[in-house]
């Protein structure tokens, strides 16, 4: 089996739960702690009510942009194990949680499998996401959307607050 070519990924990190802040700090320090996989930027972190879930606290959020050799699959059940690591639960779907680990994109592919969608299907149309990611890699394009900074634009009436430096 012939060695995998690096590829360029970004994940999207959220907590409402505990302490997020320190939460998604810690996470985005074990993406660069995955097997074949190094940290390659961490955007700050953002402030967003929660979206279409009922009354919870705000969340925190973060993109942090990898490069691995894991497969999509493999990337996305080492993010479920991480998620798990920092005591994830799963009462409900959009409950509350002490992290969140969205795999976003992996480098221009698109993927629909079940379990796994590349792009994560709803990134295009929320600030809390495009915000951080517009401030690490803004040239980057969605597959099948459209420029991270056209996208954003339409997002301008979603609340959004910077933080501060990762």
């Amino acid at each position: 089996m012939q060695p995998r070519v690096p590829v360029e990924a970004f994940v999207g990190l959220g907590a409402n739960l505990g302490e997020p802040e320190a939460q998604v700090r810690r996470a985005v320090a074990a993406l660069g702690k995955l097997p074949r996989t190094r940290l390659l930027a961490a955007s700050s972190l953002y402030r967003s009510a929660p979206v279409g879930v009922g009354k919870q606290p705000d969340f925190i959020n973060a993109v942090a942009k990898i490069e691995t050799t894991l497969s999509a699959r493999e990337l996305l059940e080492e993010l479920l194990t991480a998620e798990a690591r920092f005591g994830r639960e799963r009462p409900s779907p959009g409950a509350p949680r002490t992290l969140d680990l969205d795999l976003l994109l992996y480098g221009d592919e698109v993927i629909a499998e079940p379990g796994l969608a590349v792009p994560h299907p709803r990134m295009h149309e929320r600030a809390f996401v495009l915000m951080p990611l517009a401030e690490i890699a803004a040239e980057t394009s969605i597959p099948r959307k459209g420029s991270v900074r056209t996208l954003l634009a339409a997002c301008r009436g979603q609340q959004i607050q910077k933080v501060d430096a990762p």
